[in-house]
């Protein structure tokens, strides 16, 4: 079985297997962790992982979760962290999907 050695940042230098270290990937945001819980003291721990570790953690069998980032995320962050301004069609878009639903309120609350 693989052995995979971790540092807790209480405990120090731990043994973990494959599965117990899970590898998420964001990227469209350019990052990339991997995530365990501690086996002598129990504390979840985050660190982040370029793309070697990635590559390591996966070849040993860690299980990967990929992040998918709504393109709408995207766009705002682009605007210098901020949200772009609406624009005119956004208003207009706007206008006819408040003339095109019957109950507003319905669909505002998810009923």
């Amino acid at each position: 079985m693989t052995t995979i050695k971790a540092t807790c940042p209480t405990c120090g230098d731990v043994d973990l297997t494959p599965a117990d270290v899970t590898v998420t990937v964001a990227h469209a945001l350019g990052w990339s962790t991997y995530t365990f819980r501690c086996a002598t003291c129990w504390d979840a721990v985050c660190k982040p992982a370029d793309d070697e570790v990635v590559q390591l953690l996966t070849g040993a069998g860690v299980r990967v979760e990929r992040l998918e980032v709504p393109l709408e995320y995207l766009e705002a962050r682009a605007v210098a962290g901020r949200a772009a301004a609406l624009t005119a069609d956004d208003l207009l878009d706007f206008a006819v999907w408040l003339h095109d639903t019957e109950d507003i309120l319905g669909v505002l609350l998810g009923e």
